[in-house]
């Protein structure tokens, strides 16, 4: 366990430059709330991060469909079983509520209500409902841990990289057992790699190995005169100051899942190294031409590779109860 290190120090100053002071101050506030709302309370953050890489969106197709082009919102969709009419859907921590909108278009007669403590986001996600024109999709401004949620009352329960913020993760996915109907589906993209984000000594290794093999004009970070080339980990005390709920049980998501829930499907797909290693760099990668696209796929090896020995960090999941 890392308490401080090198890269917190460098992050503080790459924060300022990419988000302001005001973020920054925002981080030394007592209330522990108030810091993770910090972090989410912007519809649009500028920044650099590997989810905005083309590629990489597509490498995440392939690997949870088998189709580049083809996300998993379609895919979860059309494959698996639910009842032919008045689906009831709840996602929680939805954000703005991208995944969720694709949701309620693609499936335009299931009810979808989506929770978040963030009141700026839900408006978002309200105002691009009404451009669509979607009526099935019900906006809850609330905090999960104290909003109560009738047992037996969704088909689905949903969560798009926001499980990994709730504590502790046995209580938490037993109440989702709950709220779900008999064969009713957890389904999951979620981060459920190491808790505070703690890799260890070899992750770190093979992290650091992508980065020297770069080359340099792709390693300059966002917003800064700084080069990227070296990634020391995330220390605690700044995960907890930062975000309090960032990856606070995270190690815990599958085990309990597993031990209540039947899998049906399971896939991993990496970010193990491509998520730390293209923070604040990732722009960079925008470009699909051939000289990002032999860099790209220089860190795709890698990764796989890294895959053949360790668990993926991030997992896409459909899970039934029975």
């Amino acid at each position: 366990m890392r308490v401080v290190s090198l890269e917190d120090i460098r992050d503080v100053y790459i924060k300022s430059a990419q988000r302001g002071l005001p973020f920054l101050m925002s981080k030394f506030s007592f209330s522990s709330s108030k810091r993770t709302k910090s972090s989410f309370n912007d519809t649009e953050i500028p920044a650099s991060d590997w989810s905005q890489v083309p590629a990489v969106r597509k490498r995440w197709n392939k690997l949870i469909t088998g189709d580049e082009s083809s996300g998993y919102e379609s895919y979860f969709s059309t494959q698996f079983s639910f009842p032919d009419y008045g689906v009831k859907m709840l996602s929680i921590g939805s954000g703005v509520c991208s995944h969720e909108l694709m949701l309620a278009q693609l499936n335009p007669d299931w009810d979808i209500t989506c929770v978040d403590f963030s009141e700026n986001l839900l408006a978002e996600a309200s105002r691009q409902a009404g451009n669509y024109g979607l009526k099935n999709m019900h906006f809850l401004p609330e905090d999960i841990y104290s909003y109560e949620i009738p047992e037996e009352t969704y088909d689905i329960v949903f969560f798009h990289q926001s499980l990994h913020h709730f504590k502790p993760m046995d209580q938490f996915v037993a109440r989702m057992w709950n709220v779900l109907k008999p064969h009713g589906k957890l389904v999951i993209n979620e981060y459920v790699g190491p808790d505070r984000m703690q890799y260890g000594k070899g992750q770190l290794a093979a992290i650091n190995e992508g980065l020297s093999r770069l080359e340099p004009s792709y390693k300059a970070i966002y917003k800064t005169k700084l080069q990227k080339n070296r990634y020391y980990g995330s220390g605690l005390l700044r995960m907890r100051l930062s975000d309090p709920s960032e990856c606070v049980d995270s190690e815990r998501i599958l085990p309990e899942i597993h031990r209540r829930f039947t899998v049906v499907e399971e896939k991993g797909y990496g970010g193990n190294l491509l998520m730390p290693l293209l923070k604040d760099i990732a722009h960079h990668f925008l470009l699909e031409d051939e000289k990002t696209s032999a860099q790209l796929e220089m860190l795709f090896r890698l990764e796989d590779d890294y895959l053949r020995k360790n668990p993926s960090d991030f997992v896409f999941g459909v899970y039934e109860k029975e």
